[in-house]
């Protein structure tokens, strides 16, 4: 019981710091930078096009010079979003194909996409959490006959099958996302 509180409170720990801070580490681990006001303007002009008309507030915009054709949205809510794309996918994608890609962009911005994989990841990684507590568990002889003991092998299992449970189904739902946005 002490070991799910435990992996409950870092799962908890682990969506509150994704929720208010994702948008900002996922930007430095790429290397991305926000676009002032006149930087791509024809891009920045598409994207505010597009926002007006589906009634969403505008969101930041992003750069990142890699030649790896890439696009993502990332924050907490649709009013501190962030939509990023990469130079590589400015250099092979014309303006109607980038205008589709982030009208894909910002349809996991509407759809709150972000929300809901933060909440997945902080699942899965308290499930994994707990395997972990079980493996050492069943390795080092976690419980006594006189607590119910249970099968070595039955825990051992649970311990290795639940976390690619778990990441099964946060595939699965992250392609779910993806189709919506498409």
């Amino acid at each position: 019981r002490t070991g799910m509180i435990i992996a409950l409170v870092i799962g908890l720990v682990l969506n509150f710091v994704n929720y208010w801070f994702s948008s900002s580490i996922v930007l430095k681990v790429h290397g991305a930078r926000v676009l002032g006001d006149g930087e791509l303007a024809w891009l920045q002009d598409d994207i505010r096009d597009m926002t007006t008309r589906a009634g969403m507030p505008m969101p930041k915009v992003a750069f990142i010079d890699k030649p790896a054709p890439n696009a993502f949205a990332t924050g907490r809510s649709p009013k501190h979003a962030v939509v990023a794309i990469t130079q590589g996918a400015l250099d092979v994608l014309d303006r109607r194909q980038v205008r589709a890609v982030m009208g894909h962009e910002l349809a996991h911005v509407k759809n709150r996409d972000m929300l809901t994989m933060t909440l997945v990841a902080g699942a899965v990684s308290a499930i994994g959490f707990i395997a972990m507590m079980l493996r050492w568990g069943a390795i080092f002889g976690g419980s006594s006959d006189d607590e119910g003991g249970g099968n070595f092998l039955a825990l051992l299992a649970v311990a290795i099958f639940a976390p690619l449970i778990a990441m099964l189904v946060q595939m699965a739902i992250s392609r779910t996302r993806e189709y919506g946005a498409d």
